[in-house]
Formats: structure tokens, C-alpha cells, sequence
């Protein structure tokens, strides 16, 4: 048994008999962005036997499983998340045989694979699209989509005024020879059409897709932009100025018909046994709301995006805790928190900003540049933190070495569809999906065989690569290594929290046996010296108090 009371398998990884108290409650779980994972052929982009032969350094961290990015089949005008085939594997990746034996591999080290799942939309490349495109308005191939007539005498006008969420319009016209040709939606970028959920037909076929990888064996799936897969009926203008909102709403967002798609994704699951796991990227800012995604019949996971946009500030970052926990805990399920992935600044350069929204649209080289030691102290310590809420918990690749974000990529190799549909106005993507750093002594920083890489690494990558941090005592890779052991060995991801009384910018709670305070103000912060120090962000702890940006576990049994 383990210290949550439930039975392992033979992994040695935490198993629910009943799916009540899944493995997923408590996981730690490690996000491989594939194309910036590792080369192993030396083209310059990550691939699947790249994965493999770095599975060891993840199993290391003593993490519960991976999160694949999208590998599919793709014209990768978004970086994959424009998928022409859901079921194999684009050839820059590998071949399905190399992801049947990257799954092996992974299960043989104990660590369970979760994919992703882009259902709100295809690329324009994917068979139903070349379809629908020539085809006539009103065909059941159309139908898959969503087209619409225009607005104006001659149709020329949009059908209603919804924007991108990567620049522009959200509507594109269709030259297909007709009087009035349509117009078909596109959330993302023109080259991702959004798919008509109202559909039966694309109920179905999602639903084989789950079942086609849940029999090769995976363990679960991410769903992309699991908010946005229904929209209101009628598709009316957006009303909402939503220019500043971190987390916009409209029409096109969190309309309750998804409900019913996950409900129904759940019993596919289920056909599998209660292991298979669901997780929302649901940008959704209501916790009560978000809650609904996790509801027993639906998924388990949601990612609290809330916290990450808390930023460095303490009063924010527990409000956001109180509140997701309280709306999370009426439906029985836990809360999943996050720091970093590959759609967001990285959190060891985002967490030195004054501002805590002003990274949103991505930091460039004309951009102030923030403090790289402040910003590495702030994640050290914020990982901790969150390591030591009950729930799950993601890591994205390359935050165990504390990688900042490349914030002076030049214009000329950035590659993100919000960089060159707003031009240049929204910097993108590009910076936190840099190449890994794996060996400082090779070309690429052993990348790959050589030295491409599909984006240029900055120099202080050097510092920071695996191998000038591996067995280094004090190391943020040894850091990541020792609070995720101490997580496991406290059970701290399956027990509760009671806060402690502490001024203003600290946090300070108890999780069992086990103390943990975060030190947001700008002052030490006295502690008891009768506790034992179990870890701490750094040189954390000195004459009894807890330095200003740094956190620390304490024992209190």
C-alpha cells in the first residue's frame, strides 16, 4: 500500500481499483514538447527515438508520467496543433512502430504516456477539409465544418465579427466557384478550420480516435482548447471587449453543450478500464465553472491556469488556491496546478516581471529584459510551492534546469502563427519552445547529433544544460529531483492543507508533517528554529529567517 492508501501496480506507481482515487489525483507529470525534446537524426527537430533516448532522464526525476505534444501528421503551421491525420505519426517524428516502442519503453520505466488531443479543429491539409472545400454549400462534407454565408450584397463580408485568437479575423472566404461563395471559421490560424461539434459524424469519429490509442495503450489525453469545441447557437457578434482579459469570453467560449462531448468521451474511457485520464486545457476563469470539466462523469484533470497568471504575488496566488479547492472539492476532485508549458512565458523569466499580465503577448529583444537571478530564485521557490499543494502537478520540459525564456530571438527565425498574423505586434511562442540543452560540450548543446536546432539557443543555455547540473548538490535539476522524492515519500500531493498565520507577501501552510512557506515580501521572514529543513530553493534559510524570493520545507513531526 502506498501512503495515500492505495494499491500500486507493478510500476510501482499509485493505482485506484475504483478510478475514485486514480493515479492522476497526485501525479506528477512531465510535458515532452517533441519537437524541442531531442534529434536523433540530426535534421535540427526533436523526435520520438530522441524521446527515447532521454526517457531515463525523466524517470529520474521521480515523476508519475509524460504528456506528449502533438506528433501527428501535419503542414505544422501551428507547431502540430494543426493535425491532418489523428491516427499516425508525421515521418519528422518517426513512425508509428517508434511510438509503440517509446510507449513500451515509457511503461517499462514505470511512467504512464498521456497524448494530446486537438479537437477543435483540423488542418486545412486533413482529408474532410480538401473535401469540404470542394464541395457545395449544404454538403454533408461541409457540414463537418463550420461555413457560413457572408454578410453584404455580394456575401463579401464576414458572417459576424469574431476575431482570432492568433490576430485577424476568425473567418475565411472560400473561392469555390459558386455566386456567393462561403465563408469557414477558424478560431487559430486560417490553416485550422474549426470543426462543426453539432455534428454526429465528428462525435463518432473523435470518439474512434480515443479508442484507436486508448488500444495501443496510452494512459490518457490533453485536450486542446477544451472550452472551445461548442459555440452558441446562432454564432451571434461577440459583444465583450476582452482586449485586456487574460482568459476572454464570448460566444466561442465555455458553452455548456461541451459537457455532453466529455461525458460521452468518459464512457469511451471507461471501456478501457478506470486508469485512462482526461485533462482540460480549459481557459476558463470562473473556478466554479472549471470545475465543471472535472465533475465525476466527465474528466479528471483540468490545468488551474488561474494560478499561473497570479504572478509574484502572494495574496492573489492564495486567493486562487482557496478558491479553485473550494469549487473543486463540490465535485469531488482535485485541483491540477502549473507553472509552465509551451504556450506561455516560462515561469523563471515570467516571475521576475513587475507586471504580472505583461508578458502575455510574449517578450522580445526590444522588450525590457528581465533579471535572470531574481526570475530563477522566484521559480525555484514557486515550484516548491506548488509541489507541495495536494493535487497534481506539470512540469514542462526544461524547467528542472531552470531555462528562462530565449527573449531576443530575432524576427527572422520565429516561426509562431500569432507572430506573423499580427505583425509582429504579439511577439508569440517561439521563446519558450527553444531546443534542450543536454550536453555543453557539443555542438547544439547535444541537442541533436550536431549542431541544428530548429530555433537558435541563447547563451546561457550552456550554463544550464543537463549535464552541468546532473549530481551538481544545489543544482535546480537536483532541486526538482529532491522535493519531487520528498513529495512522494509525504504523500504531500494526496493530503490537505491548513494555513498558518503570516504577514503580508508570505505564504505559510501545513500539509501533514510537513511546513512549507514561501517568502513573496521584500524582508526576511522569521522561522521556529526547532524545525528541520527538508529543502529549500536555494541558500534559502539564513540565521533563522527565509530570505526574500525563496521557499523552503519544513519538518514538523
Amino acid at each position: 500500500m502506498t501512503a495515500s492508501g492505495t494499491a500500486t501496480d507493478v510500476t510501482g506507481r499509485a493505482e485506484s481499483a475504483t478510478g475514485e482515487d486514480g493515479w492522476w489525483r497526485d501525479a506528477v507529470i512531465y510535458q515532452i514538447y517533441p519537437r524541442s525534446f531531442a534529434d536523433s537524426d540530426g535534421d535540427g527537430m526533436g523526435d520520438l527515438n530522441g524521446i527515447r533516448e532521454h526517457l531515463d532522464h525523466i524517470e529520474s526525476l521521480g515523476v508519475d508520467a509524460v504528456w506528449l505534444s502533438p506528433f501527428y501528421p501535419s503542414p505544422q503551421a501551428d507547431a502540430g496543433y494543426d493535425v491532418a491525420d489523428y491516427r499516425d505519426v508525421n515521418p519528422t517524428f518517426g513512425t508509428l512502430a517508434d511510438f509503440d516502442a517509446l510507449l513500451a519503453q515509457a511503461h517499462d520505466l514505470g511512467l504512464r504516456v498521456v497524448i494530446d488531443l486537438v479537437p477543435n479543429h483540423t488542418s486545412s491539409e486533413h482529408a474532410w477539409f480538401k473535401a469540404a472545400v470542394t464541395s457545395l454549400p449544404g454538403s454533408p462534407e461541409r457540414a463537418r465544418y463550420i461555413f457560413r454565408d457572408g454578410k453584404g450584397a455580394e456575401g463579401e463580408l464576414p458572417p459576424n465579427n469574431w476575431g482570432s485568437v492568433f490576430g485577424g479575423t476568425a473567418w475565411t472566404r472560400v473561392e469555390d466557384g459558386t455566386e456567393r461563395p462561403q465563408w469557414y471559421l477558424h478560431l487559430f490560424d486560417t490553416r485550422q478550420p474549426d470543426l462543426n461539434w453539432e455534428n454526429p459524424e465528428v462525435i463518432a469519429e473523435f470518439k474512434d480516435v480515443l479508442r484507436f490509442w486508448l488500444s495501443r495503450g496510452v494512459d490518457g489525453f490533453r485536450i486542446d482548447v477544451a472550452h472551445g469545441l461548442i459555440k452558441e447557437k446562432g454564432l451571434p457578434d461577440n459583444l465583450q471587449d476582452t482586449s485586456q482579459d487574460a482568459t476572454p469570453t464570448g460566444p466561442m467560449w465555455n458553452q455548456p453543450g461541451v459537457h455532453e462531448i466529455y461525458r460521452g468521451w468518459h464512457r469511451v474511457l471507461r471501456e478501457f478500464g478506470n486508469d485512462p485520464m482526461l485533462v482540460a486545457e480549459a481557459w476558463v476563469s470562473d473556478p466554479s465553472a472549471l470545475a465543471f470539466y472535472v465533475r465525476s462523469d466527465e474528466m479528471q484533470q483540468a490545468f488551474n491556469f488561474n494560478f499561473l497568471l497570479a504572478g509574484w504575488d502572494a495574496s492573489e496566488m492564495r486567493r486562487q488556491i482557496d478558491q479553485t479547492r473550494a469549487a473543486n472539492a463540490v465535485v469531488g476532485a482535485t485541483t491540477t496546478w502549473v507553472l509552465s508549458n509551451h504556450d506561455v512565458v516560462r515561469h523563471a523569466t515570467r516571475l521576475a516581471m513587475t507586471d504580472r499580465n505583461a508578458w502575455r503577448h510574449g517578450i522580445g529583444p526590444e522588450d525590457p529584459q528581465p533579471d535572470a537571478a531574481l526570475g530563477l530564485d522566484r521559480a525555484r521557490a514557486a515550484t516548491m510551492f506548488i509541489l507541495a499543494l495536494p493535487g497534481g502537478a506539470y512540469i514542462y520540459q526544461g524547467e528542472e534546469l531552470g531555462l528562462p525564456e530565449h527573449t531576443t530571438l530575432p524576427s527572422d527565425v520565429r516561426q509562431d502563427p500569432t507572430f506573423r498574423r499580427t505583425g509582429g505586434k504579439v511577439i508569440g511562442r517561439d521563446g519558450c519552445r527553444v531546443p534542450l540543452p543536454w550536453d555543453s560540450t557539443r555542438p547544439g548543446l547535444g541537442f541533436g547529433p550536431d549542431e541544428n536546432t530548429w530555433l537558435p539557443q541563447p547563451d546561457s543555455f550552456a550554463g544550464l544544460a543537463a549535464d552541468r547540473q546532473n549530481g551538481v548538490p544545489g543544482s535546480t535539476l537536483e532541486l526538482y529531483r529532491a522535493a519531487i522524492a520528498i513529495r512522494r515519500e509525504r504523500a504531500l500531493g494526496d493530503g490537505d492543507i491548513a494555513w498558518n498565520p503570516s504577514p503580508d507577501g508570505v505564504l505559510d501552510f501545513t500539509n501533514g508533517t510537513t511546513r512549507i512557506v514561501l517568502n513573496a515580501s521584500a524582508d526576511p521572514f522569521p522561522l521556529e528554529a526547532v524545525e528541520t529543513v527538508l529543502a529549500s530553493s536555494d541558500d534559502a534559510v539564513r540565521d533563522g529567517e527565509l530570505l526574500p524570493n525563496h521557499a523552503v520545507w519544513l519538518d514538523v513531526d
